[in-house]
């Protein structure tokens, strides 16, 4: 776009406003002021002197400021939730996001802001939506926040505990839980993330019939699939695969002899090879046993055991696992943060673990929570009692380490939206980590 002198008059809420119709199509198409110009990022023009807005003066102000110079300066008398309606309204809400905080790096971020909990006791799982916001399950509640931390209505499951919840999209939720004795219900549900709305129930079906099960680990794939790690009264034992626009059942791949799907812990869709990671760990299990599912051929393509593995203390024990296909390989974790590497060119194969991570060993608190383990972008993330270290390099070398005061050990944490959302057992708060702004040059 070649360089515009038009300027453009507003008269917003009785205070006139002059910029430029440069400053304006920083604003992009799809904001109010891009309705403004052409096909061709020229003003159009219908011989209107001034454009008046009924809305706020200040707010306009900022955003206006925002448009000029690409930095957010909100004066401290100026409430943040107004300024983001004034936002929404004029289509300016991923540039305030952009500019509150950067894209993701680990090893810089900074943590913004901590938030109390809502429900009594230690929390489940938490999950990052996809523009920012997030949700935690306590129990049998499931709390949604929006990328301004402002809480939705909280979503009630009349069941015995949820076990897993997903986004599928920034208004819609998945959730699984357990199966509630004596009731027949239990599965999966897909909910409203801004009203908390059930909006249809997922069943499986065997033998032509609807079964109620207990669904645990949640997976998204391609082509709008969702995966569940599921378990029955009879032999719906397995993973099982859902249409998630429909929310109709489209496959199901029953748990082999000797093998562990249904008690999964943790689901990995693995868009390259078109493959899922299946992984059931130990405490759960006895034994731990990793498979990569490929559902087009409905086999088992790739699996590794430690049954039968010489272990001789508690440290060799994988807690948890994510698949790292530009290596081709399977990182693993055990309770002291000691990293592993599985080949998976090759079944069977042995762990090579690795201990220069070793940092907490004789530490543990008196109720530590199990390692979780995250992927995000070529860093590799690996939570251990308080804190998550992050990894880089092609040796995963330790980079950084993040950590705060109180909290207690994290139980979960996940990455999304260009935030790390970390959830602590012991005050039952989360954490939000962000990377910084760009400096403007």
């Amino acid at each position: 776009m070649g360089i515009q002198k038009d300027r453009v008059r507003f008269n917003v809420g009785g205070r006139i406003f002059e910029t430029t119709a440069t400053t304006l199509a920083n604003a992009g198409r799809n904001s109010m002021f891009g309705a403004m110009f052409d096909e061709d990022w020229n003003l159009q023009s219908d011989n209107t002197n001034e454009y008046f807005i009924d809305r706020n003066p200040d707010c306009f102000a900022v955003l206006l400021d925002l448009l000029r110079t690409q930095e957010l300066c909100i004066p401290a008398t100026m409430s943040e939730k107004l300024l983001y309606r004034e936002a929404l309204y004029y289509g300016l809400l991923d540039h305030v996001r952009s500019a509150k905080w950067g894209p993701f790096d680990g090893n810089r971020l900074w943590l913004s802001r901590t938030v109390a909990g809502q429900a009594p006791g230690d929390g489940t799982a938490i999950r990052a939506g996809p523009d920012g916001g997030c949700c935690v399950a306590h129990g049998s509640m499931v709390h949604v926040y929006d990328w301004m931390v402002e809480e939705h209505p909280p979503i009630n499951l009349d069941y015995q505990r949820v076990n897993d919840v997903g986004w599928v999209d920034s208004e819609s939720i998945v959730i699984s839980v357990c199966e509630r004795l004596g009731r027949g219900d239990g599965g999966m549900g897909l909910f409203s993330s801004s009203n908390g709305e059930l909006r249809y129930k997922f069943q499986v079906s065997h033998e032509n019939q609807v079964k109620s099960f207990t669904a645990g680990a949640l997976s998204f794939g391609s082509d709008y699939k969702i995966f569940s790690s599921c378990k029955g009264r009879s032999n719906e034992y397995g993973v099982g695969v859902w249409d998630q626009m429909t929310g109709k059942q489209t496959d199901f791949f029953y748990e082999p002899p000797g093998w562990s799907l249904g008690d999964a812990d943790k689901l990995q869709w693995l868009h390259g090879s078109n493959c899922l990671l299946v992984a059931t760990l130990f405490p759960r299990k006895d034994n731990c046993y990793i498979s990569l599912l490929d559902f087009r051929e409905k086999k088992m393509v790739w699996s590794w055991s430690d049954i039968g593995a010489p272990i001789t203390v508690d440290e060799k024990r994988v807690r948890d696992a994510i698949a790292m296909e530009d290596s081709n390989s399977i990182c693993v974790v055990n309770e002291y943060e000691d990293l592993g590497f599985i080949d998976i060119r090759n079944s069977g194969g042995s762990v090579r673990w690795s201990s220069r991570s070793r940092l907490m060993k004789g530490k543990m608190p008196d109720e530590p929570c199990y390692p979780k383990l995250a992927l995000h972008e070529g860093q590799l993330f690996s939570s251990m009692n308080d804190s998550i270290s992050v990894f880089c390099g092609p040796e995963w070398v330790l980079t950084s380490r993040l950590r705060r005061s109180y909290g207690g050990s994290i139980c979960d944490f996940s990455i999304g939206g260009d935030r790390l959302f970390a959830l602590h057992s012991e005050e039952n708060v989360f954490d939000i980590w962000e990377t910084p702004p760009p400096p403007i040059i």
